[in-house]
């Protein structure tokens, strides 16, 4: 999953000095993995994608045919993937929406509200009464849920918490009966609650992902049983594993798919709902890029390419080496000047910042690496360029290829 595509290979060294770094996205690769993600889930469990991960419209475009719908997070997130993939549905989420961001998405008719406080719940109403009058907006309750035995295990396993602790996000389980009552009294006649949502963690394995979907599920049961009423759906979140130390370390799709069969099994009538948005399309991006300078220092050895961490923020942020493949280049050195090369077994490979954070990957094997060479970072196609912060020293922009 990490080796470029013929088709990235191709692009990456056919690209001059002066187009690189540039991102590179497979969207033929993208296709076929969504599509196999899809086939491996029941038909009970909808399957949405957090657009947080890479919002390019193309991207969005791409996973059209093997999603049912697309979470959003902000208004700004709203009118993009509004306008990149219109008429599918959205789902609204996220902590501190504001008052023009409710409004904003009602009027493009937004059906689902991830709503995060019983402040969030009562502006959705009052905003809702005014601006969509005859219609009964869809709700999902998020809750910020505490976990015991297996699923509590399974967050030992997380690389990014988001529950079953204390977080600003979702509601606190102790608000739960008072926040459903709202909906049972006729407090909240504008609202309709749908059900539950709750994203928990992010960086796990098939089978803790299991663990924390039926914990959830349950949970939700148990809140409806107590209120007499009947919940569609629950939101069971992201957070599929994408493992940059061992990018062989794929998600179980297949084993995923099997077990959330039998919680839909154990509860029918009940949809479920996932929205990967990493795992989706972490693996169709590559960052491409030319070996600008190999140098010594101290014993070992760097290579100085075009752009960096300020375009592919992920092994800074992360503290991972991104996995990287060298693609010598076939044309003839054109400089008069001699051209660096490499005199050890393993290079590390820096960006052009001013700052020894801007590493993407450590003391890589790239023997008889040269200047000039291409570089091709994989795992690139989520949390990368649109995380990155750009405007740092300035340097160009990155291109954009879509194959």
């Amino acid at each position: 999953m990490t080796a470029p595509t013929a088709a990235v290979r191709d692009r990456a060294l056919g690209l001059a000095p002066q187009e690189l770094p540039a991102y590179l996205y497979d969207l033929a690769a993208l296709d076929a993995h969504a599509a196999a993600v899809r086939a491996a889930l029941p038909p009970q469990v909808e399957l949405y994608y957090a657009a947080k991960a890479n919002p390019e419209p193309e991207i969005l475009a791409a996973l059209a045919p093997h999603v049912e719908g697309y979470e959003v997070s902000s208004g700004g997130e709203l009118t993009h993937v509004a306008k990149a993939v219109p008429e599918h549905p959205l789902a609204f989420g996220g902590p501190g929406k504001t008052p023009d961001e409710i409004t904003a998405a009602l009027e493009l008719g937004v059906a689902r509200f991830h709503v995060e406080s019983a402040h969030e719940l009562r502006m959705l109403a009052a905003i809702a009464a005014r601006v969509a009058p005859h219609t009964r907006v869809g709700v999902l309750l998020r809750f910020n849920l505490g976990l015991d035995g297996a699923s509590l295990d399974a967050l030992e396993g997380s690389s990014l918490t988001m529950g079953g602790r204390p977080t600003p996000f979702g509601l606190d389980p102790a608000e739960a009966d008072t926040v459903v009552a709202a909906f049972t009294d006729g407090s909240l006649p504008q609202l309709h609650l749908l059900g539950v949502h709750a994203h928990l963690a992010s960086g796990l394995d098939a089978p803790r992902q299991l663990a924390v979907a039926e914990t959830i599920v349950t949970w939700s049961q148990a809140l409806a049983r107590r209120h007499g009423i009947r919940l569609a759906e629950v939101n069971v979140g992201g957070g599929m594993s994408v493992d940059y130390t061992d990018p062989g370390a794929l998600f179980d799709w297949a084993r995923y798919g099997e077990g959330l069969a039998l919680l839909c099994a154990a509860h029918p009538g009940l949809t479920l709902r996932i929205e990967p948005g990493r795992a989706l399309s972490a693996y169709c991006g590559w960052y491409a890029t030319e070996v600008l300078d190999v140098k010594q220092s101290h014993g070992e050895e760097f290579a100085v390419v075009r752009g960096g961490t300020h375009h592919l923020r992920t092994p800074a942020a992360k503290g991972h080496d991104q996995p990287c493949t060298v693609l010598p280049a076939r044309d003839p050195w054109p400089h008069p000047w001699p051209r660096s090369e490499a005199r050890q077994g393993r290079v590390t490979f820096a960006g052009q910042l001013c700052t020894p954070k801007d590493v993407l990957s450590r003391r890589v094997p790239a023997a008889g690496l040269r200047a000039g060479d291409r570089v091709v970072f994989a795992m690139a196609g989520a949390y990368a360029w649109n995380i990155s912060h750009h405007d740092f020293l300035m340097h160009p922009r990155p291109g954009f290829h879509f194959l």
